[in-house]
C-alpha cells in the first residue's frame, strides 16, 4: 500500500511542507542545492516522493515560491542549529553599571573593579559612578574626580573612556569601553621596520660618524697652526 506525504508536529515558526503548500506553481530546488526547475506543486510533491524525501517551502514570499526536497528531520536539525550559531555569534552590548562611594572599602572596590573588568572583556560598556550623600555632596568638585578616577584605574582591563568623568544627579560620573585590540598593521611603519637593534646600531653610526667629523676638525685646526708657526709648536 503506497503511503501519502508524511506529516510532522511542528514548533516556532510554521513551514509549509509537502501537501501544506498552497502554491500552485514551485520553483524547487534539489537535495544538494541544484535547481531542477519551475513545475506545478503536484509534480513537485510527486518528485520528492519518489525520492523518499520530503517538499519544503523555504521561501514562501518569492515568486513563484521556492521549494526543496529534501528529509524534513535533517532540515529542522540544520535550521536549529544555523540559529543557535547566529544567537551565540550575536554581538549583545549593555551598559552595565558599578558604584562606589566615598567610604567603600578597599576590598569592596577589589571586587567591584573585577566585576567591571570582566564586563568589559565581554564587551559590554561599563557606567561608573561616585554616589554621594549628605555633607559628601559640597566637597571640591577636583577631589571627587579624583577619587572617581583612582578607582577606574583599579580596573584591571584594556578599556578606554567613552564619556569622561562628569557631574551626575548622584554624583560623579563616567563610562568605559573596551578597548580596540591593536592590529600590527596599525602600528607606525617605524616600530614595524625598525627593529630596536637596527635603531641602536643607526644611532651608534652616527656618533662614530660625529667623533670622526670632530677628529678631521682638530687635525685641520693643528695643521693651520702648523702652517702659521711655521712647522713649530
Amino acid at each position: 500500500m503506497k503511503k501519502g506525504p508524511r506529516k510532522f508536529a511542528q514548533s516556532g515558526p510554521k513551514v509549509r511542507i509537502n501537501s501544506a503548500i498552497k502554491s500552485a506553481e514551485l520553483r524547487v530546488v534539489g537535495p544538494d542545492g541544484e535547481n531542477i526547475g519551475t513545475m506545478t506543486s503536484r509534480d513537485a510533491l510527486k518528485k520528492a516522493e519518489d525520492m523518499k524525501l520530503d517538499l519544503i517551502e523555504i521561501s514562501p514570499n518569492a515568486k513563484p515560491p521556492v521549494a526543496k526536497i529534501t528529509d524534513y528531520g535533517q532540515f529542522r536539525y540544520e535550521t536549529k542549529r544555523k540559529a543557535a550559531k547566529a544567537k551565540q555569534n550575536a554581538n549583545v552590548t549593555e551598559t552595565k553599571s558599578v558604584q562606589v562611594k566615598i567610604g567603600t572599602g578597599e576590598h569592596d572596590q577589589q571586587l567591584k573593579s573585577r566585576r567591571a573588568a570582566e564586563w568589559l572583556k565581554e564587551g559590554h560598556r561599563v557606567k561608573v559612578d561616585l554616589f554621594l550623600w549628605g555633607r559628601y555632596k559640597y566637597m571640591e568638585p577636583e577631589f571627587l574626580k579624583v577619587r572617581l578616577d583612582t578607582f577606574v584605574k583599579l580596573i584591571p582591563a584594556d578599556y578606554k573612556i567613552a564619556d569622561p568623568i562628569k557631574k551626575s544627579p548622584k554624583g560623579f560620573t563616567c563610562t568605559l569601553e573596551r578597548a580596540s585590540v591593536i592590529k600590527k598593521s596599525d602600528l607606525p611603519r617605524v616600530l614595524e621596520e625598525e627593529p630596536v637593534e637596527k635603531v641602536e646600531k643607526v644611532a651608534k653610526k652616527g656618533e662614530e660618524a660625529k667623533e670622526e667629523k670632530t677628529d678631521k676638525s682638530k687635525k685641520k685646526n693643528l695643521d693651520e697652526l702648523l702652517d702659521i708657526e711655521g712647522g713649530l709648536i
